[in-house]
């Protein structure tokens, strides 16, 4: 049986185990961990692995079973990596350090690369220090982030967007979960935006993150002067995106940046597997992907 594996359902299209190949070319074994109960799933892990990322819709879940958790978790209750340590599992959020590390490549090219091949595995760190000490000169202003869709990897895409010094929005299908998340953290100055104004909130944002399932019913009516702020928009769902065909084209005439799903999962990966592993990754060809 393989160390190292994924929890989730369903996550039989799941692109981890090519990631995990990627990362450190055969050296190490993963499996999907497919179960529609997480109980399950966990005590899989336990009997038989060192450490698993965790999926949807888990991640919660994750959390709650956690004997240490870094601080991203803690904000977020939500976890994605779970490891075995000699003092019990700890919980560790790579969605979190994947947001940094895909707006800090997009504002500054090449910042991955440079900064792993400098840092190492603490480059995740220096590329959140550089980006938040940059942010404001790079927009001349103090820019505004939008994220729609408060499940585990919204959470920390809000904490991830705040950290880096964006004035950060949210908003959810549900508001009350959206006002629940926001109570806790008022050092972040988080604002509250209801659903039904997305189209509204977008034409002012610098940095979009969309992380629900489907596609608002708003996104038909949506046209390029809808993305005159000219925004990076990154979305979660990489199978099914939301942003696709004559949307995404009218996005890109405006000069919006679109970031695709699985660059999100690639940048997880590249800050998270040297957590699970205890092994630096192969930083190109996981980039390279």
């Amino acid at each position: 049986m393989p160390d190292f594996g994924l929890i989730g359902h369903p996550i039989e299209h799941s692109q981890s185990p090519k990631l995990f190949e990627a990362a450190y070319h055969g050296k190490y074994g993963y499996d999907l961990i497919e179960g529609q109960y997480f109980e399950e799933s966990y005590a899989k892990f336990l009997k038989g692995y060192k450490s698993v990322n965790v999926t949807a819709p888990f991640k919660e879940k994750a959390y709650e079973k956690a004997d240490i958790v870094s601080g991203p978790v803690a904000l977020t209750g939500a976890a994605n990596i779970l490891v075995k340590t000699p003092e019990g599992v700890s919980a560790h959020n790579s969605d979190f350090t994947g947001v940094i590390l895909t707006v800090a490549e997009a504002l500054f090219p090449g910042i991955i690369r440079e900064f792993y091949g400098t840092f190492g595995s603490k480059a995740h760190v220096k590329i959140h220090q550089f980006v938040k000490a940059q942010l404001v000169e790079r927009y001349g202003r103090r820019p505004a982030a939008l994220v729609a869709g408060l499940g585990g990897a919204g959470k920390a895409a809000a904490l991830a967007a705040a950290e880096c010094g964006f004035a950060t929005t949210v908003m959810n299908r549900t508001a009350a979960k959206a006002e629940a998340f926001i109570k806790g953290l008022p050092e972040y100055g988080f604002r509250v935006a209801d659903i039904q104004d997305f189209r509204k909130e977008l034409r002012s944002a610098d940095f979009v993150v969309y992380a629900l399932p489907m596609a608002l019913d708003v996104f038909a009516e949506l046209g390029a002067e809808d993305f005159s702020a000219k925004p990076l928009v990154l979305e979660a769902n990489y199978r099914d995106p939301a942003f696709s065909g004559l949307l995404r084209a009218r996005m890109l005439d405006a000069g919006a940046k679109y970031l695709p799903g699985n660059l999100w999962l690639v940048n997880q990966a590249v800050s998270g597997y040297s957590v699970m592993t205890g092994a630096a990754p192969d930083i190109d060809s996981l980039i390279s992907l």
